[in-house]
């Protein structure tokens, strides 16, 4: 009995996207120029399965806890119904919106909810006095230690999930070669007053305000690690200057496409193909990216290109090494780690 051809295998079982969200708060600041836009950005820690190391949004994995009624009903302001129908899908759709605000608060340490059943005209978000700040860090103390839910620790601290505060940006699928993979909605929020994100200091060990063209620049200067979906989302909001542009212009999409990356070779090495970019329809089967022996990529080796893909989309093929299931961890620049062409989504980020 001989082993069978590598070059003729056929390629491994595409691994099932799992639901995540993923919140990009943002703020308004001034540059030289004038105003400027900022948004929040944690530190990945480096031992981290997940990109470890880059910098991402607060974010991660759909609970099944985010699917219950008593999520919809720790909501204010948007139904199950509205969510859904803006994600495109039949029903659950309001999950993402609790899960990227559980998220941001697991995470970041803000919480964008409102006091009372936030219902009337005057209803307002929680803001961080010093006897506010307390509370909130204790009750994330509680909810990060496990002792706590984070729908009790709403419902007790007598607050519901601002998610009209939230908005819908972008839709990112891991790539299917990819050993993790993501079903990833990215939404956009304004940083509530008074309230100061920080990291964890568990999953992640820094927390920065940057413009979204100076995180790219950075990136391109090997001083920022990034991955190739979070490249994409920070070139799309840095074409506003204000937060009040960018949440003006996310509510006023009525669809909002989803991007499912593949990852192809050619001469020059591997690179991304976005829906709508030549060759993409054909990049499956014999257009997705093969090793120089012809045969096709593990998920691992397809893991270690998308982490060194750049804004370009482009990834050295000299990168990638080692044999087909090998774990390889590249720590380059360019959002998604292994299960990434899709973002800061993984356990956090």
């Amino acid at each position: 009995m001989t082993d069978a051809d590598p070059a003729t295998a056929p390629p491994p079982p595409v691994v099932p996207a799992r639901d995540a969200a993923t919140i990009m708060l943002v703020r308004d600041a001034t540059a030289d120029t004038g105003p400027a836009l900022e948004v929040c950005m944690l530190r990945r820690h480096l031992d981290s399965d997940f990109v470890g190391g880059a910098y991402v949004f607060p974010g991660g994995k759909v609970d099944d806890e985010d699917r219950t009624v008593a999520a919809e009903e720790a909501c204010a302001r948007r139904s199950d119904a509205e969510a859904s129908a803006m994600l495109g899908v039949p029903s659950g759709g309001l999950a993402f919106w609790v899960a990227a605000l559980r998220e941001c608060f697991e995470e970041a340490g803000v919480l964008l909810a409102y006091r009372g059943d936030g219902v009337g005209d005057d209803a307002t978000l929680v803001a961080a006095n010093p006897a506010a700040r307390d509370r909130l860090a204790a009750m994330r103390a509680t909810l990060n230690a496990g002792e706590v839910r984070f729908l009790d620790a709403c419902r007790h601290a007598g607050l519901r999930l601002a998610t009209d505060r939230v908005h819908y940006f972008s839709h990112w699928i891991t790539p299917e070669p990819a050993p993790k993979r993501y079903d990833t909605r990215f939404f956009v929020a304004a940083l509530p007053p008074g309230q100061e994100p920080i990291h964890d200091d568990y999953e992640t060990v820094a927390t920065v305000w940057v413009r979204p063209d100076e995180a790219l620049a950075r990136a391109a200067a090997g001083e920022f690690d990034l991955i190739f979906p979070t490249m994409k989302n920070l070139e799309a909001i840095s074409r506003f200057t204000t937060s009040g542009e960018l949440l003006a212009a996310a509510a006023a999409v009525e669809r909002v496409p989803t991007v499912l990356p593949r990852v192809v070779s050619d001469e020059r090495g591997f690179r991304i193909l976005l829906p709508g970019d030549p060759g993409y329809d054909e990049a499956v089967g014999a257009g997705a990216a093969t090793s120089e022996a012809g045969r096709s990529l593990s998920p691992s080796e397809v893991g270690a290109i998308v982490r060194t893909v750049g804004a370009d989309g482009r990834a050295d093929r000299a990168q990638p090494a080692g044999p087909a299931g090998a774990e390889s961890t590249g720590s380059g620049t360019g959002p998604g780690g292994p299960a990434d062409v899709a973002p800061p989504a993984g356990p956090g980020g």
